[in-house]
């Protein structure tokens, strides 16, 4: 097949959704598929993230699609550049692989009233819908109000291997070894530093706990919002709960070492469209915190794999924290529980492997 993806910036980009798409780009290559990248605006293969919304907008009045391919596969994140290049005459099906919508982020409700407006026009555009969850399926499907064909696939999970590389009685007397030792709570927050992400309730939650019980370590780009990054870390600062160090983004080795090193994952996001870290920590033996918003509920089942708390309640959050610190036995149930429930999710060939077929089913449609 020939295939084309288009994104902005680039596809090295730090992000779950960024790791879907490369990992993606990935397969379908090694089953000898060609894909071409195309990166909005065109020409430009860096961050795009200096470009506002409306920047974007001015795409339509230039941007058309490329010839000469079998499917063309748009990550949703371009909607608002390619309203009008979707209208026009094109030969092969074109499919948007949504990772989540931007009309579900938590905002001023008017802003919102525009996107849903714009994402609503462009969703209607293509011809089907690869998602990263049942979430973000429902609220496709419920925003334009039709069905057209879908696939829901899981993002890749398992970059990091078996995570533990364990049997489940080799799991379970590592994870009871560490999660009882006496010593303050390691906590990992992981996620570009931007307020969707939720540091400033994980930060307003430590100031309500006792001192030295806890250590966090943040990693994350610091540069995708800088000025919300200053204020984190100011806010780090003035903290006598917890040890805080910033790492910035990190990949690969030593983004496997924090999560050897950590006890709980906390990214109590306003909202995830499936959230790959959860995962990611869970495979290492991490419950994780996330918020009852979007598809983390598909995730961390409450109380079992790790804790589900609303959006922005820090109260909530304190509360929880304070249970696994003080609680060491419950800290082991969830953790053994998590890397459980790692062990059923699928693998990432499994999951790439239905989306090379959707994509040869939508070619012959």
């Amino acid at each position: 097949m020939k295939i084309g993806l288009i994104i902005y910036g680039s596809l090295d980009t730090l992000s779950g959704g960024y790791l879907y798409d490369r990992k993606l780009v990935e397969y379908l290559r090694e089953q000898g598929d060609s894909v071409e990248v195309y990166s909005l605006p065109p020409g430009i293969t860096g961050r795009s993230d200096w470009r506002n919304y409306l920047a974007h907008l001015t795409d339509n009045l230039s941007f058309h699609l490329p010839p000469g391919l079998d499917v063309l596969i748009e990550d949703e994140l371009n909607h608002p550049s390619l309203l009008s290049a979707n209208r026009q005459f094109h030969p092969y099906p074109v499919i948007s692989l949504v990772h989540h919508l931007r009309c579900s982020e938590q905002r001023f409700a008017l802003k919102n009233t525009i996107y849903r407006f714009i994402e609503r026009s462009y969703l209607r555009s293509v011809d089907g819908f690869i998602c990263n969850s049942s979430t973000t399926l429902n609220v496709v499907q419920a925003l334009i109000s039709s069905r057209k064909p879908n696939l829901i696939a899981y993002p890749p999970t398992d970059r990091f291997g078996d995570g533990l590389s364990a049997n489940a009685e080799q799991a379970a007397e590592l994870i009871h070894t560490w999660a009882t030792e006496s010593s303050p709570l390691r906590m990992l927050f992981i996620g570009n530093v931007i307020p969707r992400k939720g540091l400033h309730t994980l930060l307003k939650s430590l100031a309500l706990l006792p001192a030295n019980h806890f250590q966090l370590d943040i990693v994350g780009s610091l540069t995708t919002d800088p000025d919300y990054a200053r204020k984190m870390q100011n806010q780090a600062g003035s903290l006598s709960s917890a040890t805080v160090q910033f790492h910035g983004a990190l990949d690969n080795d030593p983004l496997i070492q924090k999560l050897k090193r950590a006890q709980v994952l906390v990214v109590p996001s306003s909202y995830e469209g499936f959230g790959i870290v959860y995962l990611e920590g869970m495979a290492f033996g991490l419950p994780a915190i996330g918020t009852t918003a979007g598809a983390a509920p598909e995730v961390i089942s409450d109380g079992e794999t790790g804790f589900l708390i609303p959006p922005d309640d820090c109260q909530a959050l304190a509360s929880r924290l304070t249970a696994l610190s003080t609680d060491r036995d419950l800290l082991s149930r969830l953790s053994f529980n998590a890397w459980q429930r790692y062990q059923r999710q699928p693998k990432w060939t499994q999951t790439a492997a239905s989306i090379r077929t959707f994509l040869i089913e939508q070619m012959h449609r």
